[in-house]
């Protein structure tokens, strides 16, 4: 369940209050309150068995007895009377709910259960319980027991936190801020952060989404939500909790698993989500998105009456990661033809503290109009030679001519410092648009957020380079290693077993060889020094997982007689340093010399709340100390990979320095989307560490490595890793087939890199063929379409494309899009024009009606032109109900029932 039946509490036409209270103090009684004063235009009813009125209205005994069921209910009463109250509720007609009641508790047969039961015949919606309410300004709703109203606006706030949502009130109300709701999550026993992302992002109300989050409950919902939700429109959020003292306490205040900071940073950052660090930061970004919309670049010119002012300003700039605007010999020509000669000539650009509104305005204008500047940030600190409030109304007089000439309109910011002179000039900005901040600080944040958010949108949207043709991983060979390794009972794989298991993956590794004794080490010791010039003993126990902690490792030994002596000498430290560990020899392996080679990390670890988490950093004996790491949710490709690599401080050394040569760091991007692929293949590894792994010019070899598994018994939905946050590419879906006609095709999912397919495909679709599809003759064939197109989130889409065999050339493309509820999924088809009548299509449309049974879909529908006879008719040779549209007559909606 998602979005289902949400429109009852966002667009509530009436409300009934449960447990209503004539007492003022009580909470009911300022429920009461809040939903009178509000400006709700719909009925309010009260129910309390207790009244017959309450205020001059009338008090029912129960939902039942009410004139009408009431779209939304709000429940304030003691807990025990919650799931009566509920079931009673969904039996009247009600389908949202808000219980504000606290001390359900949890589990099977709480109260929390119950109320979740009554609620589930009648797929009444439930929002807490343990909350604060829910506001909806845009309708004069305050279901709420807050101590004030928001204002109407296009801002959507969620919480957990009840005290953040009357926080937040008492700040935006003071700057003018609204919003077009406010959600108190409480418990989340039924709607949660992944519900309310598919709703506001659908909802025209709402233009940036903000968030406060203490635990993610439904993650794999809640990343596919949110990652839907961030490529239409900002999403910013706060995630308290992110040392380990906060986290225990944040997971027993709400009774959600707070998983570790780095991972939720790398969930945020995977979604394209604006993470901030607290509430400040949240409203720093709250008054840049409530009168900004996010624009591309990132180079900033900063205007100033004050020196000193302006030069911290840079230097928050460079330290949030900004650029500053250089300005043009013609900009600097220009300035100078309007400021006195005492200006800084560069920028910050300083125009001197006796600066009157005339030089503030002359100055704008001149940057505005400067082609290498993307924003301007302007600033005023209060001087007895100049009037702050006159230089306030001088930018926003500019602004407002700007805004009245151009598009798109440059942005413009504004921090005017001292208490009396910011509170005099926040109006006049406001009126214009322009965010005000109370500090150069807060203001070079809050335009940062902006550039975030815009460079995490082209982040979403790059197309990654196609993986090599020779990366065929041998699944089922790992697979059968790893099994039987956990039928024994074993967690941590062996040696040899570590071996064959990267090798299906084709990832390089020093080759382990076990030995029982030192007499045996010696022995096989041979050819290996024969060959490598020196060789390497360590201790081999499926108890010991840090060898050098235990004295277990010895280097660089070049004859047999050494090596024997280093086996005895492992053998016996690991003995007195772990009695209690089995000790089955040493293993033997040559010495990897690759002067000059970077030592990394690359691995994966299993997090509680997201499952599967990639990890890369600084590797060797020291990781732990060093700790320069980055983590990523997989599945992931080659730009993903690089990414996560950029994230580290080694990265910069992979690069080319004084006379050593640049690492190969797409052989490093490429071993980390092989673990990735292993991870979704094998759903039995649980963790995996390379480390160190050496990378130089010449490519990537492992030194040492550890894999621990453990029993996966259950199998995901079309194959993949059942804990994956985000569902990887389902390899298992790639076939042939051959149509009717002879036609033979390659038919996959469809991956992001085959954008560049796209426009051979289109020359080959004629103008008649694309208006049937896109309803237009010439659709949008930019990038950031072809990227929607090519870039799908798997839990909710899929597409399959048709490749000639030999060419690798698009012969076709099928697609659904599922709702948020995932019962009803849209197709669109699109067949080469030079192709029509050889079957493809037929073809293509039962592979998705299958796949999208298989899949839990209800139904499928789509919109099809009146004179696409084609699609009409072979729609109806599948079966699918045909409907003219109400709101077009040259449209038919068609529909397939997949029951």
């Amino acid at each position: 369940m998602s979005i289902r039946n949400l429109d009852k509490a966002f667009s509530a036409r009436s409300v009934v209050l449960v447990g209503a209270s004539p007492r003022p103090g009580s909470v009911s009684g300022v429920i009461l309150r809040n939903l009178a004063d509000a400006g709700f235009a719909g009925d309010i009813h009260l129910v309390n068995p207790r009244y017959g009125e309450i205020g001059g209205r009338p008090c029912h005994p129960d939902p039942g007895a009410l004139p009408a069921p009431a779209d939304l209910a709000i429940v304030a009463t003691p807990p025990e009377v919650v799931p009566e109250a509920v079931a009673a509720l969904g039996a009247a007609g009600t389908r949202a709910v808000v219980v504000i009641t606290a001390g359900l508790g949890a589990g099977p047969g709480s109260l929390r259960q119950q109320m979740l039961d009554a609620a589930r015949p009648h797929t009444l919606r439930v929002f807490g319980p343990n909350c604060v309410g829910l506001m909806v300004p845009p309708i004069g709703l305050n279901g709420s027991f807050a101590h004030a109203s928001p204002l109407k606006g296009d801002l959507a706030l969620v919480s957990q936190s009840g005290a953040v949502i009357t926080t937040v009130i008492d700040w935006a109300n003071d700057r003018g801020i609204g919003f077009s709701a406010m959600v108190s999550l409480g418990d989340m026993a039924d709607v949660d952060f992944g519900d309310l992302l598919d709703w506001f992002a659908a909802d025209l109300r709402t233009r940036a989404i903000l968030l406060y989050v203490e635990g993610i409950t439904n993650p794999k919902k809640f990343l596919s939500a949110a990652r839907a939700a961030a490529r239409s429109k900002p999403v910013v959020v706060v995630k308290s909790g992110r040392h380990e003292e906060a986290a225990k306490a944040a997971a027993s205040h709400t009774g959600a698993l707070a998983g570790a900071d780095a991972v939720y940073e790398a969930v945020f950052r995977r979604a394209g989500m604006l993470r901030v660090d607290d509430l400040d930061e949240l409203f720093d970004a709250a008054e840049t998105l409530s009168q900004i919309k996010p624009f591309r670049g990132r180079r900033l010119a900063v205007l100033t009456n004050g020196g000193g002012l302006g030069v911290m300003a840079v230097d928050r700039l460079v330290d949030f990661g900004g650029t500053l605007a250089p300005l043009s010999p013609d900009t600097i020509g220009r300035l100078n033809a309007v400021l006195p000669p005492t200006w800084s000539h560069g920028n910050p650009v300083d125009i001197i503290g006796d600066a009157p509104p005339q030089r503030y305005r002359g100055a704008l204008e001149v940057l505005l109009a400067d082609a290498s500047t993307d924003a301007v940030l302007v600033l005023n600190c209060p001087t007895a030679l100049a009037s702050s409030a006159e230089a306030a109304q001088a930018v926003a007089d500019v602004t407002r001519e700007h805004h009245g000439r151009h598009w798109p309109r440059k942005p413009i910011f504004a921090a005017w410092l001292g208490g009396r002179t910011a509170e005099a000039a926040r109006p006049v900005f406001q009126e214009v648009g322009i965010p005000t901040f109370a500090s150069t600080t807060a203001a070079v944040r809050g335009i940062q957020h902006l550039v975030k958010y815009s460079d995490a949108q082209e982040a979403l949207l790059r197309t990654p380079p196609s993986l090599p043709s020779d990366f065929s991983p041998r699944p089922e060979q790992a697979r059968a290693v790893i099994r039987a390794a956990v039928a024994e009972g074993r967690e941590w794989l062996r040696s040899p077993e570590i071996a064959a298991v990267l090798s299906a993956y084709d990832i390089p590794i020093a080759t382990a060889q076990s030995a029982a004794d030192p007499a045996a080490a010696a022995e096989l010791a041979a050819p290996i020094l024969a060959r490598h010039g020196a060789c390497a003993v360590k201790i081999f126990s499926p108890d010991i997982l840090h060898k050098t902690d235990v004295g277990g490792v010895r280097l660089d030994l070049t004859t047999a007689a050494d090596v024997e002596k280093a086996a005895r000498e492992v053998i016996a430290a690991a003995r007195a340093a772990r009695p209690d560990a089995r000790i089955d020899g040493v293993t033997v392996e040559p010495m990897i010399r690759r002067p000059g080679a970077r030592e990394l990390i690359c691995g994966l670890a299993d997090d509680p709340v997201f499952g599967p988490v990639m990890l890369f950093g600084q590797g060797g004996i020291a990781v732990e100390v060093i700790r320069d790491k980055a983590l990523a949710l997989p599945p992931l490709d080659l730009s993903l990979a690089r990414d996560l690599i950029y994230q580290t401080r080694i990265s910069r050394v992979l690069e080319a320095f004084r006379n050593e040569p640049a690492a190969d760091i797409d052989a490093v991007a490429l071993t980390l989307v092989k673990i990735s692929q292993l991870s979704a293949d094998i759903p039995e590894v649980f963790e995996l560490d390379l480390n160190p792994l050496l990378a130089d010019a010449d490519g990537v070899i492992a030194v040492d490595a550890r894999i621990r598994v453990g029993p996966e018994p259950r199998v995901g939905r079309h194959g993949v890793n059942p804990r994956f946050a985000i569902r990887p590419y389902p390899k298992q879906l790639e076939g042939r087939i051959t149509t009717q006609d002879g036609l033979s095709a390659v038919v996959r999912p469809i991956r992001p890199e085959d954008e560049r397919l796209y426009k051979a495909f289109f020359e080959k679709v004629d103008t008649g063929d694309l208006r049937l599809r896109f309803f237009t003759p010439k659709p949008d064939l930019s990038h950031r379409f072809l990227a929607r197109l090519t870039q799908i989130d798997y839990a909710r889409s899929m597409a399959f494309v048709a490749l000639d065999p030999d060419s690798g050339d698009l012969l076709g493309v099928v697609r659904i899009h599922a709702d948020a509820d995932h019962e009803t999924a849209e197709y669109a088809i699109l067949v080469r024009s030079d192709l029509k009548g050889r079957g493809l299509g037929w073809a293509l449309m039962k592979m998705i009606i299958d796949y999208a049974r298989s899949d839990g879909l209800k139904r499928i529908r789509g919109e099809v032109l009146r004179r696409n006879t084609t699609m009409l008719a072979m729609c109806h040779e599948l079966g699918f109900a045909q409907i003219r549209s109400e709101d077009d007559p040259d449209i038919v909606e068609v529909e397939l029932d997949l029951a």
